[in-house]
């Protein structure tokens, strides 16, 4: 019996050989076509086109489950569902900004999300970071218009957003605490151009929201060197609130696996946008190298042996609102959610891959099939993307494919994200990446490390 175990074992080693060179060759045969092909291209194209901007619990946002449902259904994915996502609706209307008296000109300016309208007129006092404004007196803002002048960095990884969401976040909650009646940032972004970035703030319990906005780059020079001369008088007039709730969708479609179809490599990227541009780099771009990557592993000739789910999320921007609901719903199958990856940082080259952990085999042949892209394993750099981050929290298996970006922010929430600023070969990239990780992570029978555990307390 035990002479029979060892002839079995070793047969077994060279079919498993074979098993992975045959799953590799694929995936280089998968590179190549990817690399030509233009499914995602054809996507952003049709989504930044035919539907545009995309705010949730606008009418567009309503197309936009539609367009994602007959998209799936046409790229021939096996099956296509939809999941309700219900939140608060903020509408934006109309919006502008003036400076007053002897230097009197406009200022561009946009609200931030989640701003109450309404109309203020005050003197502006200028701090240079959240930390500075922090430190005001309190009540020394009383009848002021808070300035917040914090500029970001550019970086590759853009490292340097994590301070400048902050000052959006944050920063109106900490001038209603000093007393101001109004609130105006430099934009969190690196654009050279008169556009400025909106995003989602929230206002602190017990405090009453004051209208907050953002200036471009351009404008908050201008309003530094006014205020520089002297005392600035500023009126803002924002046409913006929340009005009741709405139920969009979280849009999903699967590749049904053919041996172990209840387990699932999740590729995500979020419907919705901002609706100053088209939503082209955030994030059509995303849902567009998504579904190309999971097209292009159903033409194989043979399915992989795991299910691929790639989920169109809902309500992103204010919240991740549908990687939220989309863990609460999923919660007691995550561990059949073997390893989750998104896209959501534009559509710059990828250089960088890493995961959370798992079979160190499984992991190093994904990166192999990746080194030919130009994309290098980086152990401990990156993190989940934003919509799957509710679902790492509660055990989720998560990879990182890094883009660079180091434009990002100069589109990033502004009226510049248009489909004109995406590289079609970047993109191509981007897709080939994915549908690697996506056919090597299916076919694999690896244990990439997820595993149920309850969530972290708020």
């Amino acid at each position: 019996m035990r002479l029979a175990k060892l002839l079995l074992s070793a047969c077994l080693v060279p079919a498993l050989a074979f098993a992975d060179d045959a799953a590799l060759e694929t995936a280089a045969a998968l590179r190549a076509q990817a690399l030509a092909d233009d499914t995602a291209w054809n996507v952003v194209e049709s989504l930044t086109t035919e539907v545009g901007p995309r705010l949730a619990g606008s009418e567009a946002d309503a197309r936009a489950v539609a367009w994602a449902q007959a998209k799936f259904e046409e790229l021939g994915y096996d099956r296509v569902w939809i999941e309700p996502v219900t939140f608060p609706k903020w509408e934006r209307r109309s919006e502008s900004a003036q400076v007053l008296g002897v230097n009197a000109q406009p200022l561009l300016v946009t609200a931030l999300g989640g701003s109450p309208g309404g109309t203020v007129e005050a003197g502006i006092v200028r701090f240079d970071s959240l930390d500075a404004l922090k430190a005001a007196p309190a009540g020394s803002l009383e009848g002021k218009i808070a300035f917040v002048d914090y500029r970001m960095e550019r970086a590759r990884d853009g490292s340097g957003y994590s301070h400048g969401s902050a000052v959006r976040g944050r920063g109106p909650s900490e001038a209603i605490r000093k007393g101001a009646v109004g609130f105006l940032m430099r934009s969190a972004g690196t654009s050279a151009h008169r556009v400025a970035n909106t995003g989602i703030t929230r206002f602190d319990e017990g405090l009453s929201p004051v209208p907050s906005a953002a200036l471009s780059l351009p404008d908050a020079d201008q309003l530094a060197r006014l205020l520089a001369q002297g005392p600035v008088r500023v009126r803002i007039s924002l046409d913006c609130g929340w009005d009741g709730e709405y139920t969009s969708h979280n849009v999903i479609g699967e590749i049904t696996g053919r041996e172990a179809p209840q387990e699932v490599v999740l590729l995500g990227a979020h419907l919705d946008s901002w609706d100053l541009g088209t939503g082209a780099i955030d994030d059509a771009s995303g849902i567009g190298i998504t579904m190309a990557a999971g097209h292009l592993v159903r033409q194989l000739p043979q399915r992989p042996r795991r299910s691929i789910r790639v989920v169109a999320f809902a309500n992103e921007e204010q919240g991740l609102l549908g990687g939220r609901e989309y863990a609460r719903r999923h919660a007691t199958d995550v561990a059949r959610h073997v390893i989750a990856v998104e896209s959501d940082f534009g559509a710059g080259r990828i250089y960088g891959f890493n995961t959370s952990g798992g079979e160190s085999g499984a992991v190093a042949r994904i990166a192999g099939a990746l080194a030919p892209l130009g994309i290098a394993q980086m152990p401990g750099k990156g993190g989940p993307g934003p919509d799957i981050s509710p679902l790492a929290a509660i055990g989720g298996a998560w990879a990182w494919l890094g883009q660079d970006g180091s434009r990002y922010f100069d589109l990033h929430h502004n009226a510049d994200d248009t489909l004109d600023k995406i590289d079609p070969a970047d993109l191509a990239q981007n897709a080939a990446a994915y549908a690697v990780f996506a056919w090597l992570a299916a076919e694999s029978g690896a244990d990439f490390g997820s595993k149920a555990k309850a969530p972290a307390a708020d």
